[in-house]
């Protein structure tokens, strides 16, 4: 669960530092207060995309960290473990975001991308945005909350694999039926120009080495005099410098012992004479192995010609050359595939029973998951002033099938506008649809393993009654999960067990947003406020009194 959420310089804040508690959490405040920058922020160390517009005015840069503990999180602790990040049973994530735009991301301290933020943090964190309802107009959306709901996703990457295959399989196929003269005379132009680059015999690292080489060779005379040079200077002219370091090192070293001081000076020069002696000792190696060779020098250049003029006939640069024979091979075994029709069919045919079985198998477990899902939705939809409504997940046949499955998945409304089972998009009003988003989520939360759970206003459009149902929800919902709802509505709020209230102020100019924890008094004076408004009663902070169980 979440333990501690530490802000500096994120939109309207300039640092704020909150420790979580377990159970089910409300955050409340004023319209504009800020209460939605809480989830934002998580959602940016969780691995959300960001530009530098979050950082607040004035400021550099924003970072965010938080600190979870991973006691029940057996999916995060083996996804730490397997990625060499464990660190007993805790984890902190941290991510800074600059001025330009750029972020950087830390996980346990140790630099990470953004998408192993986003990975460790699928089994963490799970929010539920004020939006959500309307995702869920969405075919894409609603196939992958019953996929995630059933846990098919790892099945579904199969089947869109095996559709891959199959869709491979069947263009080569086409291309070998249709264009069989094409394909040929691309199977003869690959022949000579792998045949010409293999004739060349160059391999990958010989362009370097042939350069090296030729660098030595041609200044061969240079390198050779310059060493001859060298080795008169320090040992064998008349006033070679090595017999004159040896005549100042004797007399030093006689001299230090009349003085100790000079001591560290004789050795200096002691050491000065060892690698003096193994300096002319490598040159007299070196002199006496380069020598003139224009035979070896004329192959070398002639090495080089033919290789430019390979790389300048395919357009390319001589260290390109292997990777591009690479290449050309890679495509004649496809193409050498394609000479072999019934093969090519029998491979079609192999493909499309993989992916066909495999399809099947995500049918049947979404069928399952459907009718299970409809009956648990549609159980809370009651309970939500939405009597009579039945929820109901249809599979549309998808002719041929596509990556992901054999049909599409539609979420349906009963009972609203007739008995008629109809899309969701074309029967609930705005605020039937919020109604609906919630209990889709509040089920599918129950069902995932993700301890902590954020639910960002997830209640607009609702009021009275439902309301409250909504706080028992979340409060039951709470006993299992740690649970943060950022709320407009006292009966929601009231149903906490723990409150917090975002505040704005203005100071030097600038806005910022602090957070404040609420003791039962200051309870009472929120819960109030937002029964009440701008003007608080008696009867407001006793009606308070009463939602919040206080005598």
């Amino acid at each position: 669960m979440l333990r501690r959420l530490i802000i500096r310089d994120f939109v309207l804040v300039d640092r704020l530092e909150l420790e979580f508690a377990s159970g089910f959490g409300t955050l409340t405040g004023e319209t504009g207060a800020g209460k939605s920058i809480l989830v934002d922020a998580l959602a940016f160390v969780l691995g959300e995309r960001a530009d530098a517009s979050l950082i607040r005015s004035g400021s550099e840069r924003a970072e965010i960290s938080a600190e979870f503990d991973l006691q029940g999180s057996p999916m995060a602790t083996d996804w730490l473990r397997e990625h060499d990040l464990d660190s007993g049973d805790g984890l902190l994530l941290r991510r800074v975001l600059d001025a330009n735009g750029r972020s950087r991301a830390y996980l346990n301290g140790s630099p990470v991308t953004v998408q192993q933020l986003r990975e460790v943090a699928e089994s963490l964190v799970d929010i539920h945005g004020q939006h959500a309802h309307q995702s869920l107009l969405r075919g894409d959306a609603q196939r992958a909350l019953l996929d995630a709901h059933a846990r098919l996703n790892p099945l579904l990457d199969e089947v869109s694999a095996a559709w891959r295959r199959w869709r491979e399989a069947r263009g080569l196929l086409d291309a070998a039926v249709g264009g069989a003269e094409a394909l040929a005379q691309e199977r003869e132009q690959l022949e000579w120009q792998v045949r010409e680059v293999e004739t060349l015999g160059f391999s990958p690292d010989e362009w370097e080495s042939l350069n090296v080489e030729h660098k030595r060779l041609a200044h061969a005379a240079s390198l050779v005099e310059g060493a001859r040079f060298s080795l008169n200077i320090l040992s064998e002219g008349d006033a070679a410098c090595e017999e004159q370091v040896d005549t100042v090192a004797s007399r030093i070293d006689g001299l230090a012992d009349y003085d100790p001081a000079l001591s560290e000076v004789a050795a200096l020069l002691q050491s000065a004479q060892a690698e003096l002696a193994e300096a002319v000792s490598a040159l007299r190696r070196y002199a006496d192995r380069v020598e003139l060779d224009p035979q070896r020098l004329g192959e070398v250049e002639r090495r080089i010609e033919s290789v430019l003029g390979c790389a300048r006939k395919f357009r390319s640069r001589p260290d390109e050359l292997p990777a591009l024979l690479a290449r050309w091979q890679e495509r004649q075994a496809v193409l050498a595939e394609t000479a072999d029709i019934s093969a090519l069919q029998a491979r079609v045919a192999a493909t499309r029973k993989q992916y066909e079985e495999l399809a099947r198998r995500l049918s049947r477990g979404r069928t399952k998951a459907a009718a299970a899902l409809g009956v648990d939705v549609s159980r809370i939809m009651q309970q939500l002033a939405l009597g009579g409504g039945r929820f109901e997940i249809g599979l549309v046949p998808v002719e041929a099938g596509t990556a992901n499955g054999l049909e599409q998945v539609e979420f349906r409304i009963a009972g609203l506008a007739g008995s008629e089972s109809r899309a969701l998009a074309k029967v609930a009003s705005g605020g039937e649809l919020s109604r609906i988003s919630l209990a889709i989520q509040v089920v599918t939360s129950q069902a995932a393993s993700v301890p902590t759970l954020i639910f960002d206003e997830v209640d607009v459009g609702i009021g009275g009654g439902v309301a409250e149902v909504v706080g028992r929800l979340l409060r039951e919902l709470g006993g299992e999960r740690q649970v943060l709802c950022v709320t407009h509505l006292p009966q929601v709020a009231a149903r906490a067990n723990w409150q917090w209230q975002v505040v704005k102020s203005a100071r030097d100019g600038q806005v910022r947003s602090r957070v404040v924890s609420l003791d039962a008094d200051a309870r009472v004076e929120e819960i109030a406020r937002m029964l009440g408004g701008v003007e608080i009663t008696a009867i407001t902070r006793q009606h308070a009194r009463e939602m919040l169980g206080i005598s």
